[in-house]
């Protein structure tokens, strides 16, 4: 039979005493935790910088290093483990999931005939090649009725403006360039025409299991910067532009062209919503070659219990 060892409980001297006090009331030291999440310079993406330039992300425990990653390349950075989270469209979601790189979403932030024309548009798996497949899908045509041209979406609209290529899929803050330059040609169709381009915040799952109060807390913090912009537009406008190299009144001007989902926006969305954008996104994902197969189970592409 082991034996369980005794102790003798001695008296406190008065310094210890007071030293065991001051420990007590010493308060303890909050430890952040660290995340890196991919994104890009997408203007609905902002305020993930606000968040991060206004001191939020640390108000709510988080050290976040928000990392400029080329959507084509953000499924890699996250299959690889680089990244824990990742910034992207609703689509790209279900596109990496069903090609074998897990991600669950736990909140949202945000046709002309072109038959036989040369677009400039980002590669198949991009938010702009879904976009322009979108659209073409809705007027009755496919990837295949047009001719593509692989430019992101910055080079994309200066390329256009420059009278190269017969279209361009772009977005803010570069569609700034194009509006700028009426001359140059006109924009057919935004996501206020088509609102196909809504983008969510999404994690490994295993990082979320392991870090849930850290994942509510990043919504939480995305939830406080849309709180700030609305309370102080001009100096948020600021803090957002620069990370975009623009003022804060060429940055607003971007900004009109998007609305960002607050917490109550969020829950209405993945109640409501995501499941059947998601089912309709499959389609035409499928359609253009993106995925080979329609998802069997959408349950595990998001998380909603983020955002309560």
């Amino acid at each position: 039979m082991s034996s369980i060892p005794t102790f003798r409980r001695l008296p406190l001297g008065p310094l210890a005493a007071a030293l065991c006090l001051a420990a007590a009331l010493q308060p303890a030291a909050a430890q952040e935790t660290k995340i890196t999440l991919g994104m890009s310079g997408w203007t609905g993406f902002a305020p993930l910088t606000l968040a991060d330039k206004a001191g939020i992300f640390k108000k709510n425990g988080l050290a976040v290093d928000l990392k400029m990653i080329p959507q084509k390349d953000r499924h890699l950075a996250l299959a690889s483990g680089a990244i824990q989270c990742a910034a992207t469209t609703i689509e790209t979601h279900v596109a990496w999931n069903t090609n074998g790189v897990p991600i669950v979403q736990i909140f949202q932030m945000d046709f002309a005939d072109l038959k036989g024309k040369t677009v400039a548009v980002s590669a198949p798996g991009t938010a702009p090649y879904f976009g322009l497949a979108w659209m073409l899908h809705k007027n009755g045509m496919t990837m295949k009725d047009v001719k593509t041209v692989s430019l992101e979406p910055q080079p994309a609209a200066q390329a256009f403006v420059a009278g190269q290529n017969d279209a361009a899929m772009s977005y803010e803050p570069y569609l700034s360039t194009i509006r700028a330059n009426p001359a140059a040609g006109k924009i057919l169709a935004t996501t206020i025409d088509y609102p196909m381009v809504m983008d969510t915040v999404g994690c490994d799952p295993k990082w979320l299991k392991a870090n849930a109060a850290a994942a509510k807390a990043l919504a939480q913090s995305y939830f406080d910067a849309v709180a700030m912009i609305e309370a102080d537009k001009t100096k948020s406008f600021e803090i957002m532009g620069t990370a975009v190299k623009q003022s804060g009144e060429q940055f607003g001007k971007s900004a009109s062209y998007l609305k960002w989902s607050d917490k109550d926006a969020n829950q209405k969305f993945f109640a409501n919503e995501l499941v059947p954008f998601m089912k309709e996104s499959a389609v035409i994902l499928k359609e253009a070659g993106i995925i080979r197969s329609i998802p069997e189970n959408y349950g595990v592409m998001y998380d909603a219990s983020f955002i309560q």
